[in-house]
């Protein structure tokens, strides 16, 4: 069975023999990854942005929407050249510039592995420990975190195949057992919030946040699941099964999490310290292995993906591996971000929420870089040389490092951070009273990155187009 065994393909070119699938296919790997608690509990991190239940919805469905759409059109480059996202890269950075993306992005999902996987290490220590009280604290912890941190390690190395089939499977699993959650919870959703209408300030944070909650930190794996598919795939059909499947499961969640907090106003600050054990806090003991399975499967289903990418990314720096042992060094650092997450850092929300900022200015001034040139040089990703994505092509293409660059770092500047370490380097560029404002708070910095990249890289390339583009 092509599931059971390990992919060999790596960044190269997915030969046309073996590209097959329809768009549609691209539904259950995206919806797997985000169907899972995390996003309920997204619907409470948004409430925590002081805004009721009507504007909490409308700001986290836009933001899910709008950032999802960017995955939705990287997607597309795949499908038409059949080289991962990283890869790809290289056009507008340059075959040695690009390593700087490279890095960022393996960082961005190395991290997001190391999120993922700690949260099913603590969700499922948590339901253990009522189910199974002797196996409760430490010895908990560490037996579900072996366990996670196993499973996306052997799936990765598997790879696109068994990644695409398991997926699948969780999909469903996730969508039964989920439906099952919000019945039993049905009756604790309301609509009382202390947040009001909010002001503009209130309400860009929001949209903003649900942007780095999920489309921004995806948007540098967008071509590497589309690129099994026909040259010939419909690139609408490409965008908006990525879309949908990426963002309308996780939608459906963030409306009961916002629903849930609205039925109980202190829900949204017990889920800062730990999210799965606060939403399974009112449920009877007999649900809670059925809660366990959605709780450790959803995270295990984006670490999986995560892993997948990071391992590309490594091998878009250079680093002379094949893709499956890079898998195997990632979930190295996995394991030793996890550990140190579970069992020496005492912050995780401050420290994942700096994480989601940073990494999301940098994602949004790369992406909008990646659009530029994908559509406007690259004929909508029908037209990459394969001469600029090998050695002996230009090492550096200014235009799109210096504007990575510039749009990062004043993006940086335009950021606030809750994490006091985090907060030294981040919002150079505004006063303290800027800061302490609804509006300072919104990180406007992450969407003035995005313009800004990809106002520069268009202007810079309107002087000079770079080699290979016709």
């Amino acid at each position: 069975m092509e599931q059971l065994t390990v992919e060999q393909n790596g960044i190269n070119a997915v030969p046309a023999g073996e590209r097959r699938g329809k768009p549609f296919d691209l539904f259950w790997p995206w919806a797997g990854s985000n169907l899972s608690l995390f996003g309920i509990a997204f619907g409470l991190y948004i409430v925590g942005l002081g805004l009721g239940v009507l504007p909490a919805i409308v700001t986290g469905v836009l933001g899910y929407v709008l950032s999802f759409g960017l995955v939705g059109l990287v997607a597309i480059a795949g499908a038409r050249s059949g080289v991962p996202t990283m890869t790809l890269g290289r056009a507008p950075f340059g075959y040695q510039g690009n390593k700087l993306p490279a890095l960022l992005s393996y960082i961005s999902n190395v991290g997001w592995e190391i999120v993922l996987v700690t949260l099913s290490a603590q969700s499922g220590a948590a339901i253990l420990g009522r189910i199974a009280p002797a196996l409760s604290g430490t010895t908990a912890t560490a037996i579900c975190f072996a366990v996670a941190a196993l499973v996306t390690i052997v799936v990765g190395v598997y790879g696109h195949a068994m990644i695409m089939t398991v997926q699948r499977y969780l999909t469903y699993a996730f969508v039964v057992l989920t439906v099952a959650y919000m019945i039993f919870m049905a009756d604790r959703l309301g609509t009382s919030l202390s947040g009001g209408q909010g002001g503009l300030g209130q309400w860009a944070g929001g949209v903003i946040f649900a942007m780095t909650l999920l489309g921004l930190g995806w948007v540098n794996c967008g071509a590497d699941y589309s690129r099994y598919l026909p040259a010939d795939s419909k690139g609408r059909s490409v965008a908006l099964w990525t879309t949908v499947g990426g963002a309308v499961p996780p939608m459906i969640l963030l409306v009961f999490g916002v629903l849930l907090a609205g039925g109980d106003p202190e829900l949204s600050g017990k889920a800062a310290a730990n999210p799965v054990e606060a939403l399974a806090g009112e449920l009877d003991t007999w649900f809670l292995l059925a809660y366990l399975l959605i709780a450790i499967g959803g995270f295990l289903a984006g670490a999986i993906l995560d892993i997948y990418s990071s391992g590309l990314s490594m091998l878009a720096l250079g680093v002379p591996v094949k893709r499956h042992y890079a898998v195997l060094i990632d979930g190295l650092l996995m394991v030793l971000g996890g550990y140190y997450l579970l069992f020496v850092s005492d912050s995780f929300f401050a420290t994942f929420q700096a994480f989601l900022t940073i990494i999301g200015v940098v994602m949004a001034a790369w992406v909008a870089i990646f659009l530029v040139d994908m559509w406007r040089l690259r004929d909508g990703g029908r037209a990459y040389d394969e001469r600029l994505l090998r050695p002996g092509a230009p090492a550096v293409h200014w235009p799109g490092l210096v504007s990575l660059v510039v749009a990062s770092v004043v993006g940086l500047g335009l950021v606030t951070s809750g994490d006091a370490n985090i907060a030294r380097v981040v919002g150079f560029l505004m006063s303290e009273e800027l800061k302490s404002s609804t509006f300072g708070a919104a990180n406007i910095g992450v969407i003035i990155a995005l313009l800004l990249a990809g106002l520069l890289y268009f202007a810079f390339t309107a002087v000079r187009r770079p080699r290979g583009t016709g």
